[in-house]
């Protein structure tokens, strides 16, 4: 009996350890990502992929992260959303810091993901100046994308890029709510017919009305990973607390479209990573034939 509690205490202080550790660290994903739509692209274009950062920060005014984008060299940075925290008595400020030295890596485009569209709508209530944090990043060279889009060419290819804003109703807890293409038609047009569209889309659980919309590439966070990522099954729970949500982190091939979900960068409402790490996700496009 002494040996069992010995053995559970000592699985509880491993894993206790293993959520510390990963709470301070972040891995750099690799997903290569084929189109035929990419026919004919000039060499490989890597994008990096960052969202969910909810102000965390790694090392100070995060060199460590901004070190790691340094490095990648990328030819273009998506932020999928949620990268500040969206609640009274936190400031945006590391965000902010954050997302300015990005801007003189590469070209820099920001969809809104649950934490910024509420405080847009409800600033008086958090307690944060949303147009002034637009301001600054635009300032600094930051395209925000809140239900509209931009092109522009990666390796001789057009490239449209979608921004998104998802109905609050769809950030409910314990029930889905509905969603159809027509509605996101309604909201950014329809697909480029001769572009290669990339749709940064928040909240994942609508991946398949993303794809009936027809985006040829789809990022999305939110889930965080799924908080606990269990060996061959994938992310625990959503935040809206629906268990073992389909998309819960990593890439997935359905049909034409490609949806990748990053597990995030930071913590919110459950500050707890297990066999979880933190990531920035590195996409390299390559043409398909």
């Amino acid at each position: 009996m002494t040996a069992i509690i010995i053995t559970g205490i000592i699985i509880v202080l491993c894993i206790l350890v293993e959520i510390r550790r990963e709470m301070r660290t972040f891995q750099m994903t690799r997903y290569t990502v084929r189109s035929r739509r990419l026919a004919g692209m000039k060499g490989t274009k890597k994008i990096l992929f960052l969202s969910d950062l909810h102000n965390q920060t790694y090392g100070a005014q995060n060199s460590r992260l901004v070190s790691a984008v340094l490095r990648e060299d990328p030819d273009l940075i998506l932020l999928g959303g949620d990268m500040l925290v969206g609640k009274r008595g936190h400031s945006y400020e590391p965000a902010l810091q954050f997302i300015k030295q990005l801007a003189p890596i590469c070209p820099v485009f920001y969809a809104d993901g649950n934490h910024e569209q509420r405080v847009k709508k409800r600033p008086q209530e958090y307690g944060l100046d949303m147009d002034r944090y637009v301001q600054e990043l635009g300032e600094a060279g930051v395209r925000f994308l809140s239900n509209e889009s931009a092109c522009m060419e990666l390796g001789g290819i057009p490239v449209r890029i979608y921004g998104l804003e998802i109905p609050e109703r769809c950030y409910g807890h314990f029930k889905r709510a509905s969603m159809e293409a027509e509605e996101i038609t309604q909201n950014i047009g329809r697909r480029g017919p001769d572009c290669y569209n990339i749709l940064l889309a928040h909240n994942p659980g609508y991946a398949d009305v993303y794809r009936a919309w027809g985006a040829d590439l789809i990022l999305s966070g939110h889930y965080h990973g799924g908080i606990v990522r269990i060996p061959g099954i994938g992310g625990l729970v959503a935040p809206g607390f629906f268990l073992f949500p389909k998309y819960s982190g990593g890439k997935y091939e359905e049909g034409d479209s490609t949806i990748v979900v990053s597990r995030g960068l930071g913590m919110h409402t459950l500050p707890v990573r297990l066999f979880n790490p933190a990531e920035v996700v590195v996409l390299k496009l390559k043409g398909q034939q």
